[in-house]
């Protein structure tokens, strides 16, 4: 089958890995992985859902791969919609205006959060959305680049991330792969006054732009009018050779995979993996036409910084713990062992604010930025 696609067109497989990462997401804030790790301490069942956490330092599971998923999705609808709007005659000067304004929203957006979680007012830019809000404005600047030169250019942002890493020596600060005690951490320090106590940094947004770029210039493979056979070739070779590029920097100590500062091995890895997904995705829905069950996800995704925003503030501040009151409290007085009532609390509030995402999907309410 040769399924084409134009930029005018919406791409199901995109709208189905959406929805697909922000049902992670919220069944992540919604507590179900903790209460199933109480339910499967040991294991088979427990070295499974040791794959929903991320890893502690130097190393990958498929829970550090939600992110980077976010952001080379925002990466490709960026680029389809700023195609739209091309396509209508809007100009890349007008839509910068739009995209600048997106951004700040999104960093916002992401500086408040931390504000929700704090219980304070605090100055603090670890979220993914101050990330994403640098990252979209980068991608942006250099959309109507060829797609060579795009490439080039995220390859660079990681060639600085690792110079910067390996060659800033401020004392105390300069071993480029210990956690507190590298660039980025520095750099925390200097725009914030502060470290984390997890090792995330905020210079993350340079090198994971990439992963933005390369959801554009997926973006750009997936409605550029090719026979689908070529463009499946395509993101099977790149998302090959990212995980090659990004294996061998690890295999040969020359630098580790670690998330919380997003190495470039990392990138390339965690870019890889997410670029094969789509490549599966994009075989299976679009394609072979298994799309019966895609609604479910679409539903969710059509709506991503809406049901964000709503599980990190309402739904950990009063949601889940209202769910709690009534699921919870019935489940324990029928003498429900607790971890089965963690796992029955948590799956609940989950399929409510699914269904608050189908309630605005019928109702044709997108909230956009």
């Amino acid at each position: 089958m040769t399924t084409k696609t134009s930029g005018s067109q919406r791409v199901l497989s995109l709208d189905l890995m959406r929805g697909l990462i922000m049902i992670l997401l919220a069944a992540e804030a919604c507590g179900l992985y903790n209460a199933l790790a109480e339910a499967f301490p040991t294991g088979l069942g427990h070295a499974i859902v040791a794959q929903f956490f991320h890893h502690e330092w130097h190393g990958l599971l498929a829970w550090d791969l939600v992110q980077p998923g976010f952001m080379l999705m925002a990466g490709s609808s960026l680029y389809i919609s700023t195609t739209r709007k091309f396509e209508r005659g809007i100009s890349w000067s007008e839509n910068l205006k739009s995209v600048a304004s997106r951004s700040l929203k999104l960093f916002l957006f992401g500086a408040a959060l931390h504000c929700v979680y704090a219980g304070r007012l605090v100055w603090e830019l670890w979220n993914v959305l101050t990330q994403l809000s640098v990252a979209t404005l980068i991608a942006y600047l250099i959309i109507r680049w060829t797609s060579i030169q795009q490439l080039l250019f995220s390859l660079g942002l990681l060639l600085l991330t690792e110079l910067l890493y390996r060659t800033i020596n401020i004392a105390g600060y300069d071993q480029p792969f210990l956690i507190g005690h590298n660039f980025g951490t520095y750099f925390d320090m200097l725009i914030m006054g502060k470290d984390n106590s997890g090792g995330w940094v905020a210079f993350n947004f340079v090198p994971t732009a990439a992963h933005t770029i390369w959801g554009v210039l997926a973006g750009k493979l997936l409605v550029n009018g090719e026979q689908s056979t070529i463009q499946i070739r395509k993101m099977l070779f790149a998302g090959i050779a990212g995980l090659l590029a990004g294996y061998l920097l690890d295999w040969t100590d020359i630098t580790p995979i670690i998330k919380r500062i997003s190495t470039s091995s990392f990138v390339l890895v965690s870019g890889g993996y997410i670029i094969l997904f789509m490549a599966l995705l994009r075989w299976m829905i679009d394609i072979r036409g298994y799309d019966r069950f895609a609604w479910i996800f679409v539903v969710i995704g059509m709506n991503p910084i809406f049901i964000y925003l709503f599980f990190e503030t309402i739904g950990k501040q009063w949601f889940n713990a209202t769910v709690g009151i009534f699921i919870g409290g019935g489940l324990e007085i029928a003498g429900t062992q607790p971890t089965l009532i963690a796992m029955a609390v948590s799956l609940t509030a989950l399929i409510l604010q699914w269904f608050l995402c189908y309630w605005l999907y019928q109702k044709k309410i997108f909230f956009k930025l």
